[in-house]
């Protein structure tokens, strides 16, 4: 005698919740290799992420209509479903993190510790060879307000020795965080001021923003300022506050460990 076995049917959208999530996780770090090794343009780059993006939040969709289905009708694949949810999460937890960072912060590019006085980026030959020709607008009032609102503890650094010593704290404080040094004046001569003018590069994806520091000479000690400037996009998402912050607590760090 034949014993008829008939299996719940599978919901379908449980099968191509994981497809899509893992499709996604698979183009999103392609791009973001190719960005970050420099094998792609950035527009093409970032349009390949969101792509990859896109599709992740499809993969999640799936997974809701899935779960919906499965409760609704008893079907199966609740394990697909989620698993195409958890990768769908992986790929899309970063993205999250920098939309609520440009929901909450201030949609400016350029952050300074002198909002009165910026220093300025040098325009020499080697800078405007490391910057591909640009130089970092003047910042506006409303930028500068907006710094002043949104991050009140960047400010000058004044350590209490002299501008030949807090000049080498500066150089080694940039070498530690990887900065790419690309021209320094040291303090002295007719104007007295120092400066040294370098790239920075952020964690993931390796993007070039510029940083200028300024080394003054004080009564007691010197007076050290910094300004952060994002070479593209119209939101730095806090990363030229956090690249500031990182620098002043690295050299005040260096200049105690002089004492």
């Amino acid at each position: 005698m034949r014993h008829l076995i008939i299996e719940e049917p599978y919901s379908r959208p449980a099968k191509w919740s994981p497809t899509a999530a893992w499709f996604a996780l698979a183009v999103s770090a392609m791009a973001a290799g190719l960005i970050r090794f420099g094998r792609i343009d950035y527009e093409p780059g970032f349009v390949a992420l969101g792509a990859g993006i896109v599709v992740a939040l499809l993969a999640v969709a799936f997974s809701f209509m899935a779960f919906l289905r499965i409760w609704q009708e008893g079907l199966r694949g609740l394990g697909s479903a989620i698993r195409g949810l958890v990768i769908a999460a992986l790929v899309l937890a970063y993205p999250a993190l920098m939309a609520v960072k440009a929901a909450t912060l201030p949609p400016i590019t350029d952050v300074t510790t002198d909002t009165e006085d910026p220093p300025t980026f040098s325009r020499s030959r080697a800078a405007l060879d490391a910057r591909a020709g640009r130089v970092p607008p003047d910042m506006s009032p409303a930028v500068r307000e907006a710094q002043r609102q949104a991050y009140t503890r960047i400010a000058p650094l004044t350590l209490d020795v002299g501008p030949e010593e807090a000049f080498e704290v500066v150089k080694k404080a940039a070498e530690r965080l990887g900065w790419k040094i690309i021209e320094t004046v040291p303090p002295g001569g007719r104007m007295g001021a120092g400066r040294l003018e370098a790239v920075a590069y952020s964690f993931l994806l390796k993007l070039p923003d510029d940083v200028t520091v300024r080394i003054r000479p004080r009564a007691d000690g010197t007076r050290i300022d910094i300004r952060s400037a994002s070479r593209m996009g119209q939101h730095d998402l806090g990363a030229n506050a956090a690249r500031i912050r990182a620098f002043l607590d690295e050299a005040s760090n260096l200049a105690l460990a002089l004492d």
